[in-house]
């Protein structure tokens, strides 16, 4: 019969979780507060509190907070333009990716052949690469092609060097799943797909949402290739948050980029938040075999 902890070992560990949370939420926190600021005040040299009490703020605005970054950001430099690329952008490669992914992990997880696994490892191998090593072979032919730029061979792109982290991870999954759930649908008159679909896919779900946020985060938070193949009409956020601090001598553009930082972290945490229930079960699932 086990006893209760000791006091002294829960007050310790209550004291490092508070002091842990309070260390990881201080940069985002800090982001938010700032974003209300001027930059005057929130980089100010002379007085750090000056971030916190806001005088530049109060005696340019009337006020201790402003939305002055975020209608900057926003309005002046157009910046739900890269909101809505984006958003195109991300959804195109989840939503590839993810097709692509569980019929190719599917097919590995059940195949009995040899080449399954070099196939695995030459997928690593390319997923290993270095980015800006892959999009470098892909910019001649694009500009030959006049098709350098735009969304589409964007997303192309990031598909290609997301797909085999997705195909590793998917079919991981796969691997936990017994054979004998899509033989015994098969035996009740469903098809290999159908079998698949019906049988295998409702189990797998939160490996696929997993699978499909890792998917969601590359392309979400990509700086290489958006950069390098994208113009700055079709730029993402990433690229547009650095064009932002690309001009801070300018007074007041860094403000908009601290405002477009917060715009960008905010569905973040939103997504996480909805989905961590599906995100633990299916890392735990994906961990097990057999």
């Amino acid at each position: 019969m086990h006893g209760k902890k000791p006091f002294p070992l829960l007050l310790m560990s209550l004291v490092f979780l508070i002091a842990w949370l309070i260390i990881a939420a201080f940069p985002f926190v800090w982001t938010l507060w700032g974003s209300f600021k001027v930059e005057g005040d929130f980089f100010s040299r002379a007085d750090w509190a000056n971030a916190l009490n806001g005088p530049i703020t109060t005696r340019q605005h009337g006020s201790a907070f402003t939305g002055a970054g975020y209608e900057g950001a926003w309005i002046e430099k157009e910046f739900w333009r890269a909101v809505v690329n984006t958003a195109i952008v991300t959804v195109s490669v989840v939503v590839i990716s993810l097709v692509l992914g569980t019929l190719g992990g599917y097919a590995l997880a059940r195949s009995g052949f040899k080449y399954t696994f070099w196939l695995l490892m030459l997928a690593l191998v390319f997923r290993a690469m270095p980015h800006v090593t892959l999009v470098s072979g892909y910019l001649l032919p694009f500009f030959e092609l006049n098709i350098w730029g735009y969304l589409p061979t964007t997303i192309i792109v990031l598909v290609a060097i997301n797909q085999p982290f997705t195909l590793w991870m998917l079919h991981s999954f796969f691997l936990s799943i017994p054979k004998d759930l899509d033989e015994a649908a098969m035996v009740d008159g469903c098809t290999r797909f159908q079998a698949f679909r019906l049988a295998i896919i409702p189990v797998m779900w939160p490996g696929v949402v997993t699978t499909g946020l890792f998917s969601f985060l590359l392309a979400y938070n990509d700086f290489t290739v958006t950069s390098m193949l994208l113009t700055q009409e079709n730029s993402t956020m990433i690229p547009r948050i650095n064009s932002f601090l690309g001009s801070t001598q300018e007074e007041g553009k860094v403000m908009y980029a601290v405002a477009a930082v917060v715009s960008a972290i905010v569905p973040l945490f939103v997504l996480i938040l909805f989905f961590q229930r599906q995100i633990v079960s299916g890392l735990t699932a994906g961990a097990v075999k057999g």
